[in-house]
Parts: C-alpha cells; structure tokens; sequence
C-alpha cells in the first residue's frame, strides 16, 4: 500500500521516512499557473523550493537586515522583486503576516514594514526552529492535539455565519477527496479545514502557537494507517463523517456535543515509529 500523509487529530498516524516526505499545507492551486505550495523539506525532491515559500525567505532575510518599522516596498515591488505572480505573493504575504515577519499598512506611504518581533513572533520562530527529529514531531503533535479544544471552544463563541459556510465549502473538499479515494487529496483539504477552524479564534497567541506547531508537524509527511482490518477507504470516509458532524454541532452551537466529538477526535493515541 503507498504511503499518505497523516491528519490532523488521526490518531492512527505515523511518521514518514524524511526521504518519502510529500503533499504540503495549504496545498491549493494558484490560478496564475504557479505550482502549489510545498513544505521546506520537500524541496530538494520538488527541484526546488516552492515559489510562495522561496519568496517568504527573501523578504524575511530583508526584515531581518532592518530595523523593526522600516519600510521594505509595495506589496507589487516586492512581489517584482521575488520574481513571482500575484496569487503566488498572496500566498507569501499570509506566509509572512502570520509568521510576523511583517505588517501591512494601506494608503499613500503604505506597504510592507518589518515588523516587531513581539514574544508571540519570537515563540512562534522557536518552535518552527527546532530539528523536527520524531520526538521533536511527536511532541509537536501532542502539544497541538492539547490546543484543539480550546481552538474548538473559540469557534463556538466567535464563528460567524460566514465562517460555518467556508467550513463546509472545506467540508466538501474533504467529502469529494473521500468518494475518489484520493488519501493525499483528503489530507490536504483536512489540513485546510483546521487552518480555518484555527482563524476563528481572536486569541493571537493560541493562532500563532497552533500555526507553528502544524508548520512543524508538515515538514514531516504522516501515513494514514487505519486500525487492523480497516480499509483506508472506509477509515477517511470516517474520518470525514466526524468532522463534518463537529461542524454541525459548531453551527448548532451545541458545546456538548461538540466538546465529546472533539475527544473523540482526539489523538492522544497516536503511535509515531
């Protein structure tokens, strides 16, 4: 059977070879013909690295040569600069925004600014800096899999309408991926869904923590591996069926059922080889 990528709160998981490491975070088709992002350890097997991450490398090694407030450009010079399309910048500037390497300001004078390295910034680049050796993914995975409630509890209070309607729509990805059996497809769109569920949350601190950890965690590729006598087929179609019923009880606004659907999607047992 091919090796998969694991998902997230899968708790039959296991760490990949670093050699047979594939499908990224945020995998999305950029319409401007780029090819989608791919994780740093995947880019000596990609022919290089991928060109929203490559460009978030040069405009962080910038920031880091100035002081925190200093201007760096327009948003189009600094895409000129990398040398990539607009929908390939857009993905770099959220890179960026969320690893708090920059800020945005609009308006005449506007642009992107080196940032201050606040301590959420500094934890976040801590993390993201550590060996990612197995023990380090699997504590990495355990320390996220500890946050997910308190991400689930925060989306209860602050989920909009319009924020339970992007989760279907992710919903849907995953459903779709399932019914194909596109395993590597499945984990990609899970992988989406919870980047999403993690945005609801106002707490900056809880985002940037969970951010980190999952960027970690995908540097390393996870297998799918369902309980003995399990078919992988049958094991993502559970998968998604779980969470499309934690997206109701989010829409319902129902905390007990959401709050024993989250143990339930718990990982706590998850085995890394």
């Amino acid at each position: 059977m091919a090796n998969h990528q694991g998902l997230p709160g899968d708790e039959s998981a296991t760490a990949q070879d670093e050699h047979g490491r594939r499908g990224p975070r945020h995998a999305r088709a950029d319409r401007s013909g780029d090819p989608p992002a791919l994780r740093r350890a995947d880019w000596g097997q990609a022919g290089g690295a991928s060109r929203a991450e490559a460009a978030a490398a040069i405009v962080t090694d910038l920031a880091a040569r100035l002081a925190p407030g200093t201007r760096l450009g327009t948003k189009d010079e600094l895409r000129v600069r990398c040398g990539v399309s607009v929908g390939t910048f857009n993905e770099t500037l959220r890179l960026l925004q969320t690893r708090g390497v920059v800020t945005v300001q609009r308006g005449p004078g506007g642009g992107l600014f080196a940032a201050e390295q606040t301590p959420m910034a500094k934890l976040a680049h801590s993390v993201l800096a550590l060996d990612a050796f197995q023990a380090d993914v699997t504590e990495a995975l355990r320390i996220r899999n500890a946050l997910e409630p308190l991400l689930w509890q925060d989306a209860l209070w602050h989920a909009s309408p319009a924020d339970i309607k992007e989760l279907r729509v992710h919903l849907e990805h995953m459903k779709a991926a399932a019914e194909s059996g596109d395993a590597d497809k499945f984990v990609r769109t899970n992988w989406q869904l919870h980047t999403r569920i993690a945005d609801i949350s106002p707490n900056t601190l809880l985002r940037s923590l969970y951010a980190a950890l999952l960027e970690l965690v995908e540097q390393h590729a996870l297998a799918i591996q369902p309980e003995p006598g399990v078919p992988l087929t049958e094991h993502i179609h559970d998968r998604w069926r779980l969470h499309a019923a934690l997206v109701d009880a989010l829409d319902k606004r129902d905390e007990g059922a959401l709050m024993q659907l989250v143990a339930e999607h718990d990982t706590a047992a998850m085995r890394t080889d």
